[in-house]
């Protein structure tokens, strides 16, 4: 038998909360609860197999324009789960780590807080590297790169001429994170809305239609081994 090949990087799109929630004539802010009980089983599981770096989708900058109710339970929700983690950051051995504008002002400072305690308390750890891409969005990184390089030219630091695209890409959220190689997205959309557009390049796609709440373990194992009969070829020929 075929030893499977475990992707070093898997990044996820969890769509699907609202929908969950509303086919079972739940509030909302019920699914996106339900999808955190589904994230903690995937991170446990992706570490377990030996995936190197899992990023998820957590919120978006367009996710501010949701109803106040929902991005208020939003802020609520991840803020008990940076405490969950704080709590048992000792047993855990991942680490965490968030991708996004964080200095926002959108971004209450007591949470922004919790963020940085829980990536300074994770950061020697030896297991996978978490990323939650949180106030994230691929164009707005992309624009707030170009704008730290225009200031290094200024600033003397940098010759416009001396760019290419791995100093390019040390300018991002990602620096020193590896591109994709699985990217999936629940729910049966068929987009990457905003997510990674640097990064995603070479990546394989995987769509599913099962919600995000419902996503199991043998789900991801699903994802994994459609990526394993694929040939990835960057751009070459056969």
């Amino acid at each position: 038998m075929t030893e499977r090949n475990i992707p070093r990087h898997i990044a996820i799109i969890m769509d699907g909360n609202g929908r969950w929630a509303k086919e079972k004539g739940l509030p909302r802010n019920e699914g996106h609860r339900r999808g955190t009980k589904a994230l903690e089983k995937i991170i446990s599981y992706a570490d377990k197999i030996g995936v190197e770096h899992l990023t998820v989708y957590a919120f978006s900058t367009e996710n501010w324009k949701r109803p106040q109710e929902e991005v208020e339970g939003l802020m609520k929700l991840f803020d008990r789960y940076l405490d969950k983690e704080l709590k048992k950051v000792d047993k855990d051995n991942h680490r965490f780590n968030v991708i996004g504008d964080l200095y926002s002002n959108d971004i209450p400072s007591k949470l922004r807080e919790k963020i940085l305690l829980l990536q300074n308390k994770t950061k020697d750890k030896s297991g996978m590297y978490f990323h939650m891409a949180f106030n994230y969005g691929g164009r707005d990184e992309i624009l707030r790169a170009c704008k730290k390089i225009m200031k290094d030219v200024e600033e003397g630091k940098l010759k416009g001429d001396e760019m290419n695209e791995d100093l390019f890409s040390s300018y991002l959220d990602t620096i020193n994170i590896p591109d994709p190689d699985l990217m999936i997205r629940t729910s049966g959309e068929i987009r990457t809305s905003n997510f990674l557009p640097w990064q995603l390049t070479y990546t394989e796609f995987y769509f599913t239609s099962c919600l995000w709440p419902d996503f199991t373990t043998k789900e991801l194992d699903k994802a994994i081994d459609e990526f394993n009969s694929r040939k990835r070829r960057f751009g070459k020929s056969e």
